[in-house]
C-alpha cells in the first residue's frame, strides 16, 4: 500500500504501465469520491493523453486517444454491462480502467485470462490516498 498526493500519481502510473506494458484491465475500487475519475485522469496525463476525462457514470464508457478506455459499472452493474456486449470492448488494445468493478466481474476476467490488476483506493485525507494494487 502507498500513501500518495495527486502530484505523486505519476509513479503509481509507470509503475501499472511497466506491470502490463502491452495494455490491459484495472479495476478501480473505492467509496464514493474516493478519487478513481481523479486517478483515470492522472493516467490520461501520464499516457499523453490531451482530452479532458470524466466519469462515465452515465454514458458507461468513454474513450480517450484510442488508446485508454475507462469504464462505470456503478449505475449498471456487470450483468448490463455484458448484456451490452462490452466485454468485447475489453479485448482492444491499450488500458482499461473500470471503476466499480466487482468480484462478479473479476472471475469472469480471470477466467478468460485477461491481464488484470486492482486498484484499492482509500481517502486519506483532502490531500493524500492509500493505493493498493493486486493481481486478480
Amino acid at each position: 500500500m502507498m500513501k500518495l498526493t495527486l502530484e505523486q500519481l505519476p509513479q503509481l502510473c509507470q509503475a501499472l504501465t511497466e506491470e502490463l506494458p502491452r495494455g490491459g484491465i484495472v479495476i478501480l475500487q473505492g467509496d464514493l469520491s474516493s478519487g478513481k475519475t481523479t486517478f483515470t485522469q492522472a493516467f490520461a496525463r501520464y499516457l499523453g493523453v490531451d482530452e479532458a476525462v470524466t466519469s462515465p457514470t452515465f454514458s458507461l464508457q468513454q474513450v480517450y486517444g484510442g488508446k485508454l478506455y475507462h469504464y462505470d459499472l456503478y449505475n449498471y452493474g456487470f450483468e448490463k454491462f455484458l448484456s451490452l456486449g462490452m466485454m468485447e470492448e475489453l479485448e482492444r488494445e491499450g488500458y482499461h480502467l473500470v471503476e466499480w468493478g466487482d468480484d462478479t466481474l473479476i472471475g469472469w476476467l480471470k477466467r478468460g485470462g485477461f491481464e488484470t490488476l486492482i486498484v484499492k483506493i482509500t481517502k486519506c485525507d483532502d490531500e493524500s490516498r492509500n493505493y493498493e494494487v493486486q493481481c486478480a
